[in-house]
């Protein structure tokens, strides 16, 4: 594995497990964008996909990584995470697919989770908390 993917692999299993969110906001590019279900459109820039990881970082109980996967061949940091947790009741899995910039900070996360049932108990944790955010933020 090209060396700045095992150094940003290593940060990124430690803030998820400390859920370090200050640490988090570090390791995103400005400019990031982020595929977050249940939403088509992806969402963009640092404070933005911060805080949403951040909510979904605290609400996901029993968050553990099981398998990964990367691209070694080209050096272009592009990375697949499978993850595991509980929201309420309900198990997920999903998959965090990460692509880095040549700093080594996330550049685009798209998430992918199942089941549907899981997939919309998170959505309807984190919703209103986004509609907060968003309307406290809006046109900062």
């Amino acid at each position: 594995m090209a060396e700045v993917n095992q150094g940003f692999l290593d940060e990124w299993h430690r803030v998820v497990e400390m859920r370090d969110l200050e640490a988090l906001g570090r390791i995103l590019a400005e400019d990031v964008s982020m595929g977050a279900p249940p939403y088509w459109d992806k969402l963009h820039g640092r404070p933005l996909v911060h805080h949403l990881l951040g909510m979904i970082i605290r609400t996901i109980d029993g968050f553990t990584y099981h398998r990964e996967w990367h691209d070694d061949a080209s050096g272009a940091g592009e990375i697949a995470l499978e993850f595991h947790g509980r929201i309420g009741d309900l198990d997920l899995q999903g998959i965090d697919l990460i692509s880095l910039n040549d700093r080594g900070e996330v550049q685009n996360l798209d998430v992918v989770i199942r089941p549907m049932n899981a997939l919309e108990a998170l959505r309807d944790v984190i919703a209103p908390q986004m509609v907060a955010f968003l309307r406290d933020n809006a046109g900062a």
